[in-house]
């Protein structure tokens, strides 16, 4: 199984706003930062959590150096495919970006994980992670990603946890984006059809429709008509 389905297949039903703990909107393209613009009245944020986003998108943390560290492993993770775009793409290093600042609770162990990469980098192959050639970068990201429990590596914890955590708030931006959400081939919610109950429950209880009334309540061309009724609480329409 290709890496983007395997973290498809291990999404669904698990990514919610726990992991975070805050809410982000993203412009309808999908590939602009997920983190829009601050107005009155902008996703039902009061005005306290206005300035609190106001106040948090005007403050740096990361460095210029940290970014660039965090795109590659964001597209080292989800990186693009015929059918959808890479993490970068859907400005998922903007949303750790903003991340890191909005929950100081991911600072340390972000700038302490990269420190690790690149020491690591240093290590190996005596440069930067992010001069590391593709090779090399996948050689130490899979040392971290895909760990052998049979044969565990002390030196490794750090980078193994730093690592997890990169993982999910890259798919948690990724997939709260518009490109995110066509790749999994969520439609939202729409409105159910009904048949009504099943014609062998109905004989089993020895019942059945009164003919008048499911043509009225159960023709789906007319599910969005709204119903009417008379003064005597006779269904009309």
């Amino acid at each position: 199984m290709k890496r983007r389905e395997s973290l498809k297949t291990l999404l669904i039903g698990t990514i919610t706003g726990a992991t975070l703990g805050t809410a982000v909107s993203c412009k309808e393209d999908g590939t602009t930062p997920i983190i829009s613009e601050v107005g009155n009245n902008l996703y039902g944020r009061t005005p306290a959590e206005q300035e609190w986003d106001k106040t948090t998108k005007a403050a740096t943390y990361l460095t210029t150096d940290e970014l660039e560290d965090i795109s590659i492993l964001c597209d080292i993770i989800l990186p693009a495919t015929a059918d959808a775009g890479a993490a970068t793409e859907a400005g998922v290093p903007d949303f750790i970006e903003f991340i890191v600042k909005d929950l100081p609770s991911h600072q340390l162990p972000i700038r302490g994980g990269l420190m690790w990469l690149n020491g690591e980098a240093s290590r190996r192959y005596n440069k930067a992670f992010k001069a590391c050639s593709d090779t090399e970068q996948i050689a130490i990201i899979d040392d971290i990603a895909y760990p052998d429990p049979d044969n565990k590596k002390p030196d490794m914890a750090y980078g193994i946890t730093f690592f997890d955590r990169m993982r999910n708030l890259t798919m948690t931006g990724y997939y709260t984006t518009r490109m995110g959400l066509d790749d999994l081939g969520y439609n939202g919610n729409y409105a159910n059809t009904w048949d009504g109950i099943p014609a062998e429950v109905l004989a089993k209880h020895e019942v059945d429709y009164d003919p008048e009334w499911i043509a009225k309540c159960v023709d789906q061309s007319k599910r969005l008509v709204i119903a009417e009724w008379d003064e005597d609480g006779n269904l009309l329409t």
